[in-house]
């Protein structure tokens, strides 16, 4: 019933034309009121082929749309698309997609106005034969191709029109068979398979990170559990020793030794430490070293106090430490100090080890998976907003600084 009606449409349109005409040719007197030859034979043969090109248009909406209806009928085709995404990445996508439409010339993308325009001209015949093809319509029209996104909460969507590059009337006359309706259902291809390329390589993304931080997760915990236990043999036997010798050294140490092995279990929530939890951690390692070293290591701490409630991953200030004494102070004849300096300057806080020993040597000794798991576990808890930085400490020795966002939310890790 549509096809019928849409068949009618065509010729009741020239019909009517044919009556207008009528009318101004016998108002005008011209000829008697007769109308020539050749003007009815033009109104005949262009009738012809306007149903000629109906029948071209029913059949090309049948094959594009899988049905015959008002809509996919019509001349002027409009489709409206939700995207997941900002309207900035939104508008991007939809002016790559109308970009690499076929014979698409004159794109103009407006970001101001989030719309983009475009010109479909299929490719014509030579110049000398153009001009009696489209007197007889067997050349198609240029297609106007427009966009315009619209921002969301959250999200965006996508207004995609496409319609002949002539008035509304010619509608009526002249069927476009069916390249409005397959330009728009292209636009809407490509942009539905863009969303999804783009959906999978998140969803792949995500998926990666999760194992990456499991991984990472998982390298913390073997660290934990652990404990280093040639620290813990060295201790013990330095303990069992002064307790023949030093019974009261002996005890202290016992004493940090209990304190360290009590802030080192493995947090079960899986959330972030403190700095000032951090640091006592630390602290209780640095004074089990300071008695089995002597006067041979100082120790220097300058936090600031509003510092130590700031939120940070466990173990990384104790990685940094243990970096510093085992591949800097302790291989040194006559050791040196180590340096703890923390403040917060605006929205970051920044952690400084920094130790006057060997500096950075070339068997390598420093640079391995303790420091390798630092940097990873940062990515993975800020996702870029943290930074680290190690280099050579004027005179002598390693600087190793930690650089964490105070007030941006980050990912438990």
């Amino acid at each position: 019933m549509a096809s019928i009606k849409f068949l009618g449409r065509i010729l009741i349109a020239w019909f009517a034309a044919w009556c207008v005409l009528m009318v101004v040719w016998n108002a005008a007197d011209w000829n008697g009121g007769e109308l020539p030859l050749i003007f009815r034979l033009a109104i005949f043969v262009g009738m012809l082929m306007s149903l000629a090109r109906g029948v071209t248009h029913l059949y090309r909406v049948r094959t594009i749309a899988g049905r015959v209806d008002a809509e996919t009928l019509s001349n002027r085709q409009r489709r409206r698309v939700e995207l997941a995404c900002d309207v900035d990445e939104a508008f991007v996508l939809v002016e790559e997609v109308v970009r690499e439409l076929p014979y698409v010339q004159d794109v103009h993308a407006r970001k101001g106005s989030l719309t983009v325009q475009a010109m479909i001209r299929p490719p014509r015949a030579e110049a000398a034969s153009r001009r009696w093809r489209r007197w007889l319509g067997s050349v198609d029209r240029d297609t106007r191709v427009s966009a315009t996104v619209t921002p969301a909460d959250g999200s965006s969507s996508a207004m995609v029109a496409c319609e002949p590059d002539v008035g509304a009337w010619a509608d009526w006359f002249y069927p476009d068979t069916g390249v409005s309706l397959d330009t728009v259902e292209t636009l809407m291809r490509a942009i539905t398979q863009r969303m999804a390329v783009r959906r999978s390589r998140e969803r792949a993304d995500a998926r990666q990170a999760a194992m990456e931080k499991e991984l990472t997760a998982a390298q913390l915990g073997l660290l934990q559990a652990q404990v280093e236990p040639h620290f813990l043999y060295n201790t013990l036997a330095s303990a069992q020793e002064l307790v023949r010798t030093d019974p009261a050294r002996a005890d202290r140490m016992l004493g940090h030794l209990i304190d360290y092995l009590r802030r080192s279990l493995p947090r079960t929530d899986g959330s972030l430490s403190t700095l000032g939890q951090e640091l006592e951690r630390s602290t209780a390692w640095l004074e089990i070293m300071r008695l089995r070293m002597g006067e041979r290591l100082a120790v220097h701490v300058d936090v600031a106090a509003t510092a130590l409630t700031i939120p940070m991953p466990s173990m990384m200030l104790q990685t940094l430490v243990e970096n510093a004494i085992k591949h800097g102070l302790e291989p040194k004849p006559g050791g040196g100090g180590i340096w703890i300096r923390a403040g917060v300057d605006t929205s970051l806080l920044s952690l400084t080890v920094a130790d006057d020993g060997l500096g950075f040597r070339s068997d390598g000794a420093g640079t391995g998976i303790g420091l390798k798991n630092l940097r990873e576990r940062l990515r993975l808890t800020y996702a870029g907003a943290a930074g680290f930085t190690i280099g050579n400490n004027f005179p002598h020795g390693v600087a190793a600084t930690i650089t964490l966002p105070v007030h941006e939310g980050a990912s438990h890790a």
